[in-house]
């Protein structure tokens, strides 16, 4: 039986963070399903795309990519204007920026 540890002895100081925290869990929920995944994917593909659009992607209604997008709106990673019936989405940067930047210094 091998008798190595399965981590490495090492003392890390950890400084507590309850804000950028509480931010990154916010957009990982946000993240927390596949086509959420799909759908930020394919809006930084796109750089902005509407609704229509989006909704051609994925094998789901367009009322539950409605609440997708609802979902990544409100974690902030997407942003949407009303533009007459349509509705224009698009990735906001410095929160993809912020994402890389949170999830980086796990």
């Amino acid at each position: 039986m091998d008798s190595t540890p399965c981590c490495e002895q090492q003392t890390v100081p950890f400084e507590a963070n309850p804000v950028e925290d509480e931010r990154l869990a916010a957009i990982c929920s946000a993240l927390a399903h596949p086509h959420r995944v799909h759908i930020l994917r394919f809006l930084i593909s796109q750089n902005a795309c509407f609704a229509g659009e989006i909704a051609e992607q994925l094998p789901v209604a367009a009322s539950t990519v409605s609440q997708h997008l609802k979902k990544l709106k409100n974690s902030g990673i997407v942003k949407g204007e009303v533009d007459g019936p349509r509705r224009c989405y698009c990735v906001d940067p410095e929160v993809l920026d912020l994402l890389k930047q949170l999830v980086g210094a796990l």
